[in-house]
Order: C-alpha cells, then sequence, then structure tokens
C-alpha cells in the first residue's frame, strides 16, 4: 500500500530513503536547502516542496533526515516549518541520529503541537536504504511504531521497537559504539595482512562463518585492503554518533575506555581533513612498514 510521505532532508542518507521510497510506489514530497538533491528525488518520480511545512501539508506521514537536533528543531518548530503545515496527529519519523535527551524534548514539543513521534534512527547505510534492508532501532509509543510500519517498510527488513521515545537514539549509539570499533578492528588487522604478506581481500572469505566474522569484515576488509574510499558514509558523523555515547555513558556512568580510544583516532583523522572520508579512510591511520610476502 503506498502512502503519501514528506521527507525533510535530502543528504547521502535521505536521498537514499527518498529514493526507495519513490520507487516502491509512494506519494513522495521533499524539502532540502539543496535544490540539487531535491531535483535527483523529483526525477525518480517525487515532487518538491518550497518549504517544510508545504510538504507536511501533503503528506501523512514526515520523515525527517537530518544532522543534529538544532537542525532538527528548526526544521519541525521553525518559520515555514513542519509544524505549520501538518494536519493535527501527523507522525512525524525521525531518521536522524541525534541524542536521546534533545529526541525526547523535541517529541515533548510536537505532541503540545497536535503532532506524534517516533525515533527510528537507522543501520546499514545508503546502500542498505536503496535495497530496503536497512535496520531501524525505533523509539515511541506501541501504536505509533506499528503505524510507522506503514512506510518503514519500503526501506527496512528488520523493524524493532525498543521502547519510549528516545530509546531508539539510545539504541543507535550502542550500535555506533559497536561498529566504530569494528571498524578500527577490521582496519588494524587489514594492515597486519597487508604487512605480514597476506593477501587480506582473501581473508573475508577465509574466516566467513567463523567467529570473527561480521558484515564489516565481509564488506570493508577489502576495500581497506584496496583504499576503496567511495563514500558511505562520513568519519565526521562516527565522531559526531561516538561523542552522543560518551556523552551518554557519563550520565550512566558508564567505563567505556575502547570507545575513548576508537572516538579520538576519528578525531585526529579529522583534524588530519578526513572528516568528509569514508570509514575506509581509517587506513590512512594505519600505515606501516610493507614487507615482503611470503614465498
Amino acid at each position: 500500500m503506498s502512502v503519501k510521505v514528506a521527507l525533510i532532508g535530502a543528504g547521502a542518507m535521505g536521498g537514499a530513503i527518498g529514493a526507495r521510497l519513490a520507487e516502491t510506489g509512494n506519494q513522495l514530497t521533499v524539502f532540502d536547502l539543496d535544490q540539487a538533491k531535491v531535483a535527483e528525488l523529483v526525477a525518480r518520480g517525487a515532487n518538491a516542496a518550497p518549504s517544510a511545512a508545504a510538504a507536511a501539508k501533503a503528506s501523512d506521514y514526515v520523515i525527517t533526515s537530518l544532522n543534529s537536533p538544532k537542525i532538527v528543531e528548526i526544521a519541525v518548530f521553525g518559520p515555514d516549518g513542519i509544524a505549520e503545515g501538518a494536519r493535527e496527529g501527523t507522525l512525524i519519523i525521525d531518521m536522524s541520529s541525534i541524542d536521546p535527551d534533545a529526541t525526547k524534548t523535541l517529541a515533548d514539543r510536537a505532541a503540545e503541537a497536535g503532532l506524534r513521534w517516533v525515533d527510528s534512527p537507522l543501520s546499514g547505510g545508503a546502500p542498505k536504504a536503496v535495497s530496503g534492508e536497512l535496520t531501524l532501532m525505533a523509539g515511541g509509543s506501541a501504536a505509533d511504531f506499528e503505524d510507522a510500519r506503514n512506510v518503514l517498510k519500503h526501506v527496512a527488513s528488520n523493524y524493532t521497537h525498543m521502547g519510549p521515545v528516545g530509546a531508539g537514539q539510545t539504541t543507535k549509539l550502542i550500535n555506533q559504539v559497536l561498529c566504530g570499533l569494528g571498524f578500527m578492528a577490521v582496519a588494524e588487522a587489514t594492515q597486519l595482512a597487508l604487512d605480514a604478506g597476506v593477501t587480506a581481500e582473501k581473508v573475508p572469505v577465509a574466516l566467513q562463518g567463523g567467529r570473527a566474522d561480521s558484515a564489516i569484515l565481509q564488506e570493508y576488509m577489502p576495500r581497506f585492503a584496496t583504499k576503496d574510499y567511495r563514500r558511505t558514509g562520513r568519519i565526521d558523523n562516527m565522531v559526531k554518533d561516538l561523542n552522543g555515547a560518551q556523552d551518554l555513558a557519563r550520565r550512566t556512568n558508564t567505563s567505556m575506555p575502547l570507545t575513548a580510544l576508537c572516538l579520538e583516532v576519528h578525531r585526529m583523522l579529522t583534524a588530519a581533513g578526513l572528516g568528509g572520508e569514508d570509514q575506509a579512510a581509517l587506513m590512512e591511520f594505519f600505515k606501516g612498514p610493507q614487507q615482503e610476502p611470503f614465498s
């Protein structure tokens, strides 16, 4: 069943989500300050809106895919924002990755304006969005979670209700801790393979199905080995998420020494001008002496 859905934010992730929603027959209305990004989705069948308010007015559901709590706040409650155009009872599905406490504050304001809120951050990146195989972790009421499924079933193969508003964002921070450490481990192991003369691209094949296997190993070790830096994510976005995880750890008095180290490496790469690069650029941190391969 197709739905009328607005998309606010058509960046790397929002654009991929929008492309999938348009291609699966939904009536998509999109707003972004970058008109080139809007044009890409219009070419796929979406309608362009002059404002977030206009996009919301034309839709039954509103998806936001933005970079910070402040930008989400402006998009929802600012001039010509979602709250100005949305009908009472409209469900906002925030697929941004932002702070859980900020999410609760935004959801409370939305409720005062007669709007509903589900935080549904994601894992899987743009490729999984395009194929409809995202992993989503959602926070909100049980009824709103089920209502959001009408939209999110088009982009996700795994959609889990984690609890009340904010629980989805908390789970995303946990996800990012695991991903950040996973990227670091695979990059470090790739450099060891290269330095020791093992064909790094064959390691994921050899380890497939074993305890060391993972999606990150299978996708990223070949990319690390060949320095394939095609962007499907950004190092500076990982900095944002790991900072969020550390903030949560301070509030819960949780010791996270490995995450602290991982965050510092990502900060160093960002300071070196690599913040806009894909996670594959972690290999720039693990440069080492190249030894002769095994005879």
